[in-house]
């Protein structure tokens, strides 16, 4: 398989004449990888399908959501089924209530919720809650931790251990991203320094309780419990952002992984079944803080929409024990099969796995942070990643995103995986 694709250029082509820079979110764009983007025509189980006819063992799963394989029976008719019903009522469902109840019960943290259309909106809408519940300004976050791109969270660190933060983006205004702090993750330090000057002020921390945003980054032991102490001492709240691992790497996210009880969590592309779809919610007393109920005001149109609530609850009923078992043991597979062709190929590998998400780093170093995820070689990523795309395997066209599997992906298409990879690295060593 070449990588000439006639149709999907020519799509791109004309998208770059009416979209910016030809896709709607700007990692679809593959500039990362040297290459223009495929255009997907359809998908089925472990596999997609560009517009060009080439079929694809898909490791990006929409960025997660499709945690179930594409296009899901149950899922599908249940969607088919409620559409007849309508696409949108702007009022109260039953299944919202439903769908509540189902988050609930899988996350203890959570004792009320709001949903939402995304995880940005859900983020943003949380930070919006956590200074309103605690009348101060200050948000900490981490670097290389991305959470939507909110004003508030478009920041990058600035010098020194932490430090206010600066506008990441034109349009941010320098006003907004001072009150944002950013640190190192995984630097419990920092973190400590930073509550002892300006922890009266602080309002939360956010973290991604598993990094998957600078690709997929632990946490070291004794971090996150070193955050719920520090927000704790300070009367600071604790979010944990949860939108890329909520209902992924356990029924109750990383807080089932975890024994961190944050105070606010966000979620979304699960919850959705493949639809836009976010929540948040946490303890009941700081979620009566929002209108109406109280004085922080967030409402969404399309909030609750009844297609995404089916696809969602359809999907989280589905997730049980075994559904994680079986994910776990299929990516430690592809893992480990990884780094053993890697040590002997010779070819400068760290492969980070947290349950079903994971990371190939062209690094010989560990990957904890952002400094050490920027470190990696991103040109052997690339053209590691352009060899994948001719064998038939689809990954995130970024060295610094996160990799999915699903239930779908068995022991044919791992095998097939690491035929691939066996071929990619031979050629980059």
């Amino acid at each position: 398989m070449d990588l000439t694709r006639p149709r999907s250029t020519e799509l791109f082509e004309r998208a770059e004449k009416l979209i910016p820079g030809g896709v709607n979110s700007p990692v679809r764009a593959f500039r990362a990888v040297g290459m223009k983007p495929l255009f997907i025509s359809s998908a089925k189980g472990a596999y997609i399908t560009d517009v060009d006819g080439r079929t694809y063992i898909d490791y990006v799963c929409s960025w997660g959501p499709m945690i179930l394989g594409h296009a899901h029976p149950e899922v599908i008719s249940a969607l088919q089924r409620a559409a007849e019903r309508g696409t949108s009522y702007g009022a109260p469902t039953e299944l919202e209530l439903l769908l509540a109840e189902e988050i609930c019960r899988a996350v203890p943290s959570i004792e009320m919720l709001r949903l939402c259309s995304s995880g940005t909106e859900a983020t943003m809408s949380a930070i919006r809650l956590a200074r309103g519940y605690t009348g101060r300004n200050l948000v900490v976050k981490f670097v290389g931790c991305y959470h939507g791109h909110g004003d508030s969270l478009l920041v990058r660190a600035g010098s020194g251990v932490a430090t206010f933060g600066l506008p990441d983006s034109p349009g941010v205004p320098a006003d907004f991203a001072k009150h944002t702090l950013a640190v190192d993750y995984n630097d419990e330090e920092a973190l400590g320094m930073l509550f002892e000057q300006l922890g009266e002020q602080i309002a939360c921390v956010i973290v991604e309780p598993v990094a998957g945003n600078m690709g997929c980054v632990l946490p070291k032991a004794g971090f996150l419990e070193a955050l719920r102490e520090l927000t704790s001492r300070y009367g600071a709240l604790l979010i944990f952002d949860e939108v890329m691992t909520g209902f992924r790497l356990s029924r109750a996210g990383a807080q089932g992984i975890y024994p961190v009880k944050p105070d606010i969590t966000c979620l979304g592309k699960i919850i959705g079944g493949g639809l836009p779809m976010g929540a948040f919610g946490g303890r009941r007393q700081i979620m009566q803080m929002l209108a109406p109920s109280g004085p922080v005001y967030q409402a969404g149109t399309l909030s609750g929409n009844p297609l995404a609530v089916t696809a969602g609850l359809t999907t989280l009923r589905l997730l049980d024990d075994s559904v994680y078992t079986k994910l776990e043991s299929a990516t430690r597979k592809l893992c480990e099969g990884i780094v053993s062709i890697a040590a002997a190929l010779g070819v400068p590998v760290k492969v980070n796995q947290a349950g079903s998400m994971f990371t190939v780093f062209f690094t010989d170093k560990p990957v904890t942070d952002w400094p050490s995820a920027k470190a990696s070689n991103t040109e052997l990523f690339a053209r590691f990643f352009r060899t994948m795309l001719k064998e038939g395997i689809y990954l995130p066209p970024s060295q610094f995103e996160a990799a999915f599997l699903s239930v779908c992906h068995a022991d044919e298409e791992i095998e097939k995986t690491l035929t691939a990879v066996r071929k990619a690295f031979g050629e980059i060593r």
